[in-house]
């Protein structure tokens, strides 16, 4: 997936979604967790959108639209968008090795910004360490050893060299996954109830149009998201930084 797209990836699909809408949305958990299975499927920007046409299209010619209802999530572009990627990867077959341009892409960040977003998810996981500090002691260590870890790759954002940012938001994302382990493992079950019934009402009216593999993505990633908003984590992958 090209820089450019996969660090505005959220953004450019939030902006298409709400110009098909015809209005502003409050983004749900629902359609982040969407996304976020979009964007770890490798799916590239110009599919997705593609794929969210076609699904504005099926949604005009449906009852439900003769009806005066509207499209109100990304859920129901989940279809048209796999299908269009799918349809993308046949016709990329037999055209030949990817020719590589060798003229370097301007970063998509600058390096004053790359670090700042970096001190200030280290700052973030002080402070939630602090507070998971009485109740939850070793999720408290975790959250402490991930801000040193963020510390110990400040150096590469000052060298310089050229930065990699793929590198880095390998290492960010080890860091991430690592945590989203450990939050599931600390949390009340109460509170994994009330998400996982919060999750279950959000999908309900998806679920028929989903594959069980599909779902369980989506649920993963729903989960993750809700769990790191309970403990007040921030997410460390580059994706967040726009």
């Amino acid at each position: 997936m090209e820089t450019f797209n996969y660090f505005n990836y959220y953004t450019e699909i939030e902006e298409h979604f709400w110009k098909k809408r015809g209005a502003h949305l409050l983004v749900s958990p629902l359609d982040w967790a969407i996304v976020e299975t979009w964007q770890k499927a490798g799916i590239p920007l110009p599919v997705v959108l593609r794929g969210i046409d076609r699904a504005f299209e099926s949604w005009a010619r449906s009852k439900r639209s003769a009806g005066g209802r509207q499209l109100k999530s990304l859920a129901y572009c989940v279809d048209s968008v796999l299908d269009a990627h799918a349809e993308a990867q046949e016709a990329a077959v037999g055209t030949g090795p990817e020719v590589k341009s060798t003229k370097a892409a301007a970063e998509p960040f600058s390096r004053a910004e790359l670090k700042k977003y970096l001190e200030r998810n280290a700052a973030k996981l002080r402070a939630a360490a602090e507070k998971q500090r009485a109740a939850h002691p070793a999720l408290a260590q975790r959250l402490e050893e991930a801000a040193t870890k963020l510390d110990e790759i400040l150096p590469l954002i000052d060298s310089p060299a050229a930065l990699d940012l793929e590198d880095l938001e390998r290492r960010v994302t080890v860091l991430e996954e690592k945590l989203a382990a450990a939050l599931v493992t600390d949390a009340n079950e109460e509170s994994m109830l009330s998400i996982r019934r919060e999750m279950d009402r959000a999908l309900a009216p998806y679920r028929r149009k989903m594959s069980a593999e599909q779902l369980a993505q989506l649920e993963r990633q729903y989960l993750q998201k809700r769990m790191f908003e309970y403990f007040a984590v921030p997410r460390l992958s580059l994706f967040y930084l726009t």
